[in-house]
């Protein structure tokens, strides 16, 4: 793994969904048994492209997610690797029944993209909202669960998933993204990144998604403070890193997760589970507190939720405390 960050909280120039489209592009050219399947919204997530140069293998199915996930399940029968895109309320909660039954449970890989993750549906709405969707598919054996922050990480996510035998989610923002990685940035699938490390380190806050550029805020004021965290971006959810959550637990002697989804079922609570079956410590959580969506732009849904480096800050204050 050879980690190169960013480090200047600005935007990417280029819309994250085309890490998605170009990576899937470059992995139809290159492989005959890549075929994709979306649910009618092509023209947002950029892949008209792939339907335009290989009609017979990017297929449209229409506003009917149920059914793609089937004909996806179908295709990875006859060998094929399926990737299947919707928003992420409609490839968690509408599909679930067929991704679990035909993919899962029947032992073919279907790759899921669930586009706008949590919050960043904004003006879509409540019902546009997923805040459990990596949850669901946390539940469901033997799958793989990935929350990409930002251009790379999803572009690297995306072409793993082609070479994993298994039900793979992907959640990821479709448009802008604050670049947190060089695009030359090497990851592995299942191993949390350490952005920031000492030996003075008070806590630990273990992030994903749009929270690690929150989470690197934090760190910095948290240092201009006095205080030393430890920064670990967990983007693949499962299998989580068990190894790398209990250094940081035993090294630090307190937690704190930041997720863009609901607390109750996603990474904060995969964290947990791991610590208290082997090593029991301090946690706090920033995330969405058991709440449904609403309408409204990013930047005022990130402050009604709480994920901000405000919360991250004070987590942690209270993580501390609390040892």
């Amino acid at each position: 793994m050879s980690i190169k960050l960013n480090g200047k909280h600005e935007k990417d120039s280029r819309a994250c969904r085309d890490a998605v489209a170009l990576t899937l592009k470059d992995l139809m050219e290159k492989d005959p048994s890549v075929v994709y399947v979306d649910c009618d919204l092509m023209g947002c997530i950029n892949t008209k492209q792939l339907r335009a140069q290989w009609p017979d293998r990017a297929l449209e199915a229409g506003i009917a997610e149920g059914n793609a996930a089937g004909i996806c399940a179908g295709l990875a029968a006859t060998g094929k690797k399926a990737f299947l895109h919707s928003f992420g309320t409609f490839s968690s909660r509408r599909i679930y029944d067929q991704i679990y039954m035909s993919a899962a449970y029947a032992g073919l890989p279907v790759h899921v993209l669930g586009s706008d993750a949590g919050v960043t549906a904004a003006f879509n709405g409540g019902t546009h909202m997923p805040l459990e969707d990596a949850g669901m598919y946390l539940s469901i054996p033997e799958t793989y669960v990935f929350d990409a922050c930002d251009y790379a990480q999803l572009a690297f996510v995306t072409r793993a998933q082609a070479d994993i035998n298994a039900v793979t989610y992907t959640r990821f923002v479709r448009k802008d993204v604050i670049k947190i990685y060089e695009d030359d940035t090497e990851f592995t699938v299942g191993k949390g990144v350490v952005l920031h490390e000492s030996k003075d380190d008070q806590a630990t806050v273990i992030c994903s998604g749009i929270m690690v550029d929150e989470a690197l805020k934090a760190y910095e004021q948290l240092k201009a403070e006095g205080v030393s965290v430890r920064v670990i971006d967990m983007f693949t959810w499962k299998p989580l890193d068990e190894e790398l959550v209990l250094k940081a637990a035993k090294e630090t002697g307190a937690i704190v997760t930041a997720e863009n989804h609901n607390v109750t079922c996603g990474l904060g609570s995969a964290v947990a589970n791991c610590l208290v079956k082997n090593l029991p410590t301090v946690q706090e959580f920033v995330g969405v507190q058991d709440q449904f969506g609403q309408v409204g732009p990013q930047s005022f849904l990130m402050d009604e939720y709480g994920l901000r480096a405000a919360q991250i800050v004070e987590a942690v204050k209270k993580a501390i405390k609390r040892k």
